[in-house]
């Protein structure tokens, strides 16, 4: 199929590309706009409480503006650190007054509220709307922008200073960083492959291919998941725009790296220019269209997950991987063939005979030596795989976030004189069928005080018919942090349940709550998630190798490296830099590129060792020749993945960085340690039962190739073959 395919497309480049520019034309111009959505309880499914809570909020407090607030606090002190004064208090009274005399938009209430029992602190409360419309957020944000104008002016020569915390300071605070991230990540991203591309072939044209038909299909991608999406009512995070970018780069400059490195193997054998294109589209297509199915399973297999936000990232990842596999066996051909041997000017590598180097030598080492290197890989693995048993989740989404900000700064004075849970309090909501009574009301308040980790409890609300009232709890711990989750999660909502007033429902919502649930629904998720895609996979390799052996060591070693790897990142994260955990999305996160990506390295090894078999070469032989001659392939293209991946550490977001680490390091253990060391081992050592119970490995009925130099040194390299 992807010999036909090749001859189409290098023997009609002109009209292939033609085609592929009209149907991406037509994509980009009927697509609509990409849904996206940022509120975490957006994704979750209505069966968890805190989903019922926010959906009984809605229903019963319908007309009450506050149930869709996040207030903004204004938080004074005194410049030099001292308690506040009464004329401090005057001052900021009629500071209060003074902006909501302003009629700043968006902006109806400015509360002065009592100051701290220790004195330090004193707050303005202003609640802004908050729905999670992008809209009423801009408004929201440009609000406290003028907020923050008006204060500053009011407090020129006062004793007092001020920083304003809440959701949106913290939007306005970090948008700024945010795009110079985005803006910093593309570049580095860009500079890494064009440098690295340059350095590997030497040629300015192979290294600005892949950015210019990435840049392309990133259009393509965004506009065929818009019209799926729409299609479907998927809705995507946009939180991980910035890894659907890095996985464009990357895979895509993996995917054009492995034509190109098969392109130059074949002029170098003396084929011309289109006939070098179709062999290596023949060659290479079935372990990139594997290696591509893989991921996309991988990837779509999180329509499984309960948390949506993974259900709709699956979906976007899987429809880019599967339009740049598209391209790579279509526009890629197509361009190179037009292009010719100019593709690697001003080199003349491709003329010359590869030499051996360190990767025949380290072949030769594996195959006469695969138990060394079977345990002193695996030994790695399995190091690091036992690291990972000390996971920990984070869903600190503010202490991720720079802490040098206004609005963290700000937060730091609010917690360190009031309850920390006074911008996002823990809502209990008592439900009845009849009118509810003031005295079992007031008595239930009086309960909740007592409880576990509760720093104060509001006056409830109550809604029209008084069949429903809301306390607003205010915890001592962060409302994000693990002891906050733990406790509603366990004591806290057990005991308000128990505590519940006769007759009525209880039912436990708010931030933290949204956290336990997602706690709940991450666990389930990985043990549905990770068997269904190991097997999905399992099921590509057997029809690949058609085998049932290899593909068994295969899923199993890129098991291993999953755990390797989070692993890994427990070690830096959670013992190095004393993080109080990984944040929570990190192992799904690993499994989509370590277990899928990973796979492609594994699959571009193992069919590299099947066809060196077909050769004719015994076991041992074909693995080292199998790594000489694939392990500079999958090298290039792990160290390009992993960095456009490691890139990612510069972002001050402690999540971002923590996702760009761990993939980078999944991704070269992936390459140099599982690819080139583990499983050709595994492989040397079981030699023809790999293959089992098909005959894949055996030597094909061809005419004998040329005389190899350097058939009489075992495990010599044999550039001039392959």
């Amino acid at each position: 199929m992807f010999a036909r395919l090749g001859r189409v497309v290098v023997r009609h480049p002109v009209w292939t590309i033609l085609a592929w520019l009209v149907v991406a034309g037509a994509l980009v111009a009927l697509a609509p706009s990409l849904k996206t959505k940022s509120d975490q309880k957006d994704f979750l499914p209505s069966k968890y409480e805190s989903i019922q809570a926010a959906k009984l909020a809605e229903s019963a407090f319908a007309n009450k503006d506050d149930q869709k607030t996040a207030p903004a606090m204004i938080v004074f002190k005194r410049s030099d650190g001292g308690r506040l004064q009464p004329s401090d208090t005057a001052k900021i009274k009629q500071i209060a007054a003074d902006l909501q005399s302003k009629h700043i938009p968006g902006v109806t209430v400015a509360q002065a509220m009592p100051p701290a029992t220790n004195g330090k602190i004193q707050v303005i409360a202003v609640p802004l709307r908050n729905d999670f419309d992008q809209k009423i957020r801009n408004q929201g944000m440009d609000a406290v922008k003028k907020l923050r104008v008006e204060t500053t002016a009011q407090l020129r020569g006062s004793p007092l200073s001020y920083g304003v915390a809440g959701d949106m300071a913290s939007s306005v605070d970090n948008e700024k960083s945010d795009n110079q991230t985005m803006a910093m990540i593309g570049i580095a991203t860009v500079a890494l492959i064009v440098i690295l591309l340059g350095v590997i072939f030497r040629a300015p044209l192979a290294a600005l291919l892949p950015i210019v038909m990435i840049g392309l299909v990133s259009m393509v991608s965004n506009a065929v998941t818009a019209i799926i999406g729409n299609a479907f009512n998927l809705n995507f995070d946009k939180g991980f725009n910035e890894i659907i970018v890095v996985v464009l780069y990357g895979i895509g400059t993996d995917y054009i790296l492995f034509l190109l490195f098969r392109y130059r193997e074949r002029l170098r054998l003396g084929e011309d220019k289109k006939t070098a294109m179709i062999t290596a589209v023949e060659r290479v297509g079935e372990a990139i269209a594997s290696a591509a199915g893989a991921v996309i399973v991988a990837f779509l297999v999180l329509l499984l997950a309960s948390f949506k936000a993974f259900g709709g990232l699956g979906p976007q990842l899987a429809i880019a991987v599967a339009v740049m596999f598209v391209t790579s066996m279509t526009l890629v051909p197509a361009v190179i063939s037009l292009i010719g041997t100019a593709v690697f000017w001003p080199s003349k590598s491709w003329k010359k005979e590869a030499r051996a180097g360190l990767w025949a030598k380290l072949g030769a080492g594996v195959g006469r030596r695969p138990v060394v290197a079977l345990a002193a890989s695996g030994l790695v693995l399995v190091v690091l795989a036992l690291s990972a048993l000390g996971f920990k989740a984070d869903y600190d989404f503010e202490g991720s976030a720079p802490q040098n900000t206004e609005s963290a700064k700000a937060m730091k004075d609010l917690r360190s004189s009031l309850p920390a849970g006074i911008l996002n309090p823990t809502e209990v909501y008592v439900q009845s069928g009849a009118p509810l009574q003031k005295p079992a009301l007031t008595e239930y308040q009086s309960k909740l005080k007592t409880m576990p980790g509760v720093g104060e409890v509001r006056t409830p609300q109550l809604n029209a018919d008084k069949t429903v009232a809301k306390y607003d709890v205010l915890l001592t711990k962060n409302p994000s942090s693990n002891e906050a989750i733990d406790l509603v999660k366990g004591p806290f909502r057990n005991a308000a349940h128990a505590a519940a007033p006769e007759g009525s429902k209880v039912l436990v919502g708010g931030t933290t709550a949204v956290f336990a649930d997602i706690n709940k629904i991450n666990n389930r998720d990985l043990s549905v998630i990770l068997p269904v895609a190991v097997a999905l996979i399992g099921i590509i390799l057997m029809l690949l190798l058609r085998a049932l052996v290899a593909p068994l060591y295969l899923v199993a070693a890129v098991l291993l490296g999953y755990a390797a790897t989070l692993g890994a990142s427990v070690l830096l994260f959670q013992n190095v830099e004393n993080k109080p955990g990984l944040m929570f999305q990190l192992p799904i996160i690993l499994y989509l590129f370590v277990l899928a990506i990973g796979t492609d390295y594994n699959i571009l090894m193992i069919a590299r060792l099947r066809e060196e078999a077909r050769e004719g070469h015994d076991p041992r032989r074909g693995v080292a020749l199998g790594i000489q001659h694939a392990g500079p392939t999958v090298a290039a293209a792990g160290v390009i993945l992993a960095g456009t991946f490691g890139v990612l550490v510069l972002s001050p977001q402690s999540m971002t960085a923590q996702i760009g680490f761990g993939v980078a390091i999944g991704i070269l253990l992936s390459a140099f340690v599982m690819s080139a060391f583990f499983v050709p081992a595994i492989t040397a050592l079981l030699g023809h039962k790999a293959w089992w119970p098909g005959k894949s490995d055996q030597a094909r009925a061809v005419p004998p190739p040329p005389q190899d130099p350097y058939a009489d040194t075992p495990y010599a390299p044999t550039g001039s073959r392959y």
